[in-house]
């Protein structure tokens, strides 16, 4: 329970100038088994002092206390939803180091989910001031940059090799060559997978160079530019910075890391000190932040446990300068709620407003560079209809298991994803390319895989 201080706004109360002065974050709870509903505006404002000035006893409040700081940086929640049990807090922007992201989510999403009044709590959204953003680099590339080096406007389409793990070095590379030179030779990138680091039968030292070696190959023969989203994930930052100075030495332009398990610390490190590589972030452990299995994630019903959105952890992570992020992809993978939209959206624009049915706060993003969203998961070439028309033509669109298991083989699979594309930007359906096109890779695949993306169990 709140003490000492008054942690709880007067109905009506909204944070003034809240895109200069305030973070605002948005909370659902679920009340402890005995703790009535009557308590959820004490349990809302336990949720503000633990996570900005308070704590659960009285404290001396004399001259050399702090109790006055206490009172002008404290926390305010407000805009309570009693029924849903869903509440904002506002928090001060000086009440955090503003360049210092972890610091910054020591206080919000810290010690929170301990109280004991809860059984379930879920950040939905979180919304950054003008001052914070601005203290963060962004992205070195975003979209209009990798659009540059790519050379074309359409979505950009890779292929991240399965299995998983199992190709050598070479393998590796023999796969990037035929990947680039399928169909008319415009296919955009090859990824390592997130397990992919440097293992004894593929070294990353090996597996750059070879890949690159080929990227170099193909790019002059071709004349067009390739991407290699190579792995540097390491827990150790000098090696990642090794790796990075590496894949910059051989004529790379991106770098992967798996932003989650690095951490936030690791992220912006990178996006400071790499030598000039636009970054791609794979989100691998995110599910176990994020994910939210009971009908709460909606805004309404009951919440099953303690997540973070990933909607609020693209925001940072745009902050803290990645170029691309996974963002899912449309009935794939997690919940299809929309998430992917969502983030996709709050990625690609400079102004994302609030939406109250999916629980979003929006976000102003005061010039900062734009982020690519990534869809993968499960998707072919039969659903990049879908995916473009609801995520956008600026995506990175990943078609592994898509692209190596058409029944022609992979080079049919690159010729079936750039049949898709050319038509999608062509403004041609898909049934009228197939009807007109009927032995095309597109038709084969589509007939194997039919319109709908797969769903990863």
């Amino acid at each position: 329970m709140a003490v000492q201080l008054d942690y709880l706004a007067k109905p009506g109360w909204t944070p003034p100038n809240s895109d200069e002065d305030y973070v605002i974050l948005w909370f659902k709870m679920e009340l402890a088994d005995g703790v009535g509903d009557s308590k959820f505006p004490d349990a809302a404002a336990s949720v503000a002092a633990e996570s900005s000035t308070g704590t659960w006893t009285v404290v001396e409040s004399g001259p050399d206390s702090g109790m006055d700081n206490a009172t002008d940086y404290r926390a305010i929640a407000y805009d309570l939803d009693k029924e849903n049990h869903m509440f904002k807090v506002a928090y001060k922007a000086e009440l955090f180091e503003l360049d210092n992201m972890s610091g910054f989510l020591a206080g919000p999403l810290g010690n929170v989910a301990g109280m004991k009044m809860s059984k379930g709590l879920r950040v939905f959204d979180i919304r950054f001031p003008k001052k914070m953003i601005e203290k963060f680099p962004g992205p070195r590339f975003g979209i209009s940059g990798i659009r540059e080096i790519v050379g074309h406007n359409m979505p950009i389409l890779g292929t991240v090799p399965k299995p998983k793990v199992g190709r050598t070095a070479q393998q590796q590379a023999i796969l990037a060559r035929r990947l680039w030179t399928a169909g008319d030779g415009s296919y955009d990138f090859i990824k390592d997978d997130e397990n992919l680091t440097s293992l004894p039968f593929n070294k990353f030292e090996d597996r750059a160079k070879l890949v690159l070696a080929v990227q170099r190959e193909i790019e002059e023969k071709y004349g067009k530019k390739k991407l290699y989203l190579c792995n540097i994930t390491h827990s150790n930052i000098d090696v990642m910075i090794q790796r990075a100075n590496l894949i910059k030495e051989n004529g790379g332009r991106m770098m992967m890391i798996d932003v989650m398990t690095t951490g936030f610390a690791a992220v912006h490190t990178m996006r400071l000190k790499n030598p000039g590589l636009a970054i791609h972030a794979h989100r691998a452990m995110h599910g176990f932040i994020t994910r939210e299995s009971g009908p709460g994630i909606s805004g309404e019903g009951s919440l099953n446990g303690f997540s973070v959105s990933m909607l609020t952890l693209a925001k940072i992570f745009r902050m803290l300068g990645v170029d691309s992020l996974h963002v899912g992809s449309p009935k794939s993978k997690m919940q299809d709620y929309g998430e992917s939209e969502m983030i996709a959206k709050v990625m690609i624009t400079e102004d994302t407003q609030p939406d109250s049915k999916f629980k979003t706060l929006g976000q102003k993003w005061f010039g900062m560079k734009k982020v690519w969203p990534v869809a993968s998961g499960g998707l072919h070439p039969g659903v990049m209809d879908t995916v473009v028309e609801k995520l956008g033509s600026d995506i990175f669109i990943q078609l592994g298991g898509g692209v190596l298991g058409h029944p022609g083989g992979a080079e049919k699979g690159v010729e079936a994803a750039l049949e898709a594309r050319k038509a999608i930007t062509d403004g041609v359906s898909f049934d009228d390319f197939i009807s007109k096109n009927p032995n095309s890779a597109l038709a084969e695949a589509i007939k194997h895989w039919g319109r709908e993306p797969k769903i990863v169990y």
